[in-house]
This record gives C-alpha cells, sequence and structure tokens, in this order.
C-alpha cells in the first residue's frame, strides 16, 4: 500500500474517531449537563498536556531528521571517498589501475543495486558488499610504489580507503529504526492523551467543534507518520537515496 494512502486513512480515521466519539457522548449526555461548565482546572491541564506533547513531537521530528541528514552524509562520504581512489590511481601501471577502478565500479554497483534493496527490505547492509569492499583495500594496500611520484598518491589512497570503510560502516550502523520501542510508546500514548483531553473540554456538535477537534486529531496523526517515514532513513518515501553514488559514477546503475 502507498505511504500517501497510508497516511490519508490514517488521518481520515483519527477525524471520523473524533468525531464519532464526540457525537455519541452527546447523545448521552445528560440533559442538564453544561458544557459552558468545565472547571478551571480542566481547562489549565488540557493547556500544558497540549503544550508536553507538542515539545516532545518537535524533538521527536528533530531527532529522526537529523538522523537521516546523517544517513546521507555518510553516502555522501562512502561516494566521495571511493570516487578519489578511482582518480588518484590514476599515476598506477596500467593494469593496477584499471584493475582497482574496476574493483571500485563492482562494489558501486553492488551498492546500488542489490544492497540499497536490502537496506530497505531488511534493513541491513550485505555481505557480498563487504567482500567486495574487502577486495578493493586489497587491491590498494598491496600494492607497492614503483617511485616517489606513485609513494606520494599510496598514502592518501589509504586515507581515503580508510574514509570509504569508515562511512560504510556507519551506513550499516543508521540502516535500521532509530527511534527506540519506549519512545514511539510514549509518543503513541501521548497522543491518545492529548485528543482525550478534548473531550474534557465537553465540546458540543456544532461544525465548527467537530471541523477543529477533527483537524487537531489528523494534525497528531500526520506528525506521527511524518516521525515514522523519517525513522528508517533508507527505506521508507522520504529517504536518503544512492544520487551520490550515481552522480560520481554514472554507470553504476546500469
Amino acid at each position: 500500500m502507498p505511504e500517501w494512502l497510508v497516511l490519508t486513512l490514517a488521518m481520515l480515521a483519527a477525524c471520523v474517531v473524533v468525531v464519532v466519539v464526540t457525537l455519541v457522548r452527546h447523545r448521552r449526555a445528560a440533559d442538564d449537563e453544561d458544557p459552558s461548565e468545565t472547571p478551571d482546572v480542566i481547562e489549565y491541564m488540557t493547556m500544558w498536556i497540549g503544550v508536553v506533547y507538542a515539545i516532545v513531537l518537535g524533538l521527536a521530528i528533530a531527532g529522526v531528521w537529523d538522523a537521516r541528514g546523517s544517513a546521507e552524509d555518510h553516502v555522501q562520504a562512502e561516494a566521495q571517498a571511493l570516487h578519489e581512489i578511482s582518480e588518484r590511481v590514476r599515476v598506477y601501471p596500467p593494469d593496477v589501475r584499471d584493475r582497482i577502478r574496476a574493483d571500485v565500479d563492482a562494489y558501486v554497483g553492488h551498492v546500488v543495486t542489490t544492497e540499497w534493496r536490502a537496506m530497505a527490505d531488511k534493513g541491513e547492509v550485505t555481505g557480498r558488499g563487504d567482500e567486495l569492499l574487502h577486495r578493493v583495500r586489497v587491491d590498494v594496500t598491496d600494492y607497492k610504489p614503483a617511485d616517489d611520484f606513485q609513494a606520494q598518491a599510496y598514502q592518501p589512497v589509504l586515507d581515503q580507503m580508510a574514509a570509504a570503510d569508515q562511512a560504510r560502516n556507519a551506513r550499516a550502523a543508521s540502516t535500521g529504526a532509530t527511534m527506540p520501542g519506549v519512545v514511539w510508546f510514549g509518543l503513541l500514548a501521548g497522543g491518545v492523551i492529548t485528543i482525550g483531553m478534548v473531550f474534557a473540554l465537553q465540546i458540543r456538535r456544532t461544525p465548527r467543534e467537530l471541523i477543529l477537534a477533527g483537524l487537531f486529531s489528523a494534525l497528531i496523526a500526520f506528525l506521527l507518520f511524518l516521525i515514522w517515514d523519517f525513522d528508517a532513513p533508507y527505506s521508507r518515501g522520504i529517504a536518503a537515496s544512492a544520487e551520490p553514488f550515481l552522480n560520481l559514477f554514472p554507470n553504476a546503475g546500469g
């Protein structure tokens, strides 16, 4: 099911639940009930519950957004390091240079096709990717420079190899969900409590109040969906992409 459809259904469901509960409550209310006589303490508590929950939602959104930004940085750093390796080995003998570049291309091609799907479906990188990157490392580290010019390029290539390996490890560590289960429990429970406090204010079934209650519930549903969508940086709708690899290695996706 497309994620936009899931979001739409969740927002509609939140609106329907609030409107139905409001209508049922109004139908069962006592004849002498006066909605204008809501105790001041309930209004005060409702206000502060809403404020606290808004702060929690803001922090959660900031956290998952930061995690998504870090995931994009890992991809960019890895792609850039591999590109630097391919460019810097031009001073090596043709057979060594071509072998290193071919192995880099093979690794990048595996990442943007097979491994990216594994990250989205399983939340993990592949063993084959580890093998292909190890092959590049062996190519780089086992070569013995033949002259001073090649020796000057050798250490920078090793540094870029280390940077690519570090970026891959960081990418592997950020493939799964970033929000702990206890935080999700707090977000969902807080949403239920916040929406539930609307009924403590004894809202009536006037069109204006029903529309506002429905929109308020839909907004909370949207924000929770947004947090969920950002929570897995590589696998959901607004996800980090393999674009940095494709920009630097245009033939990788073929």
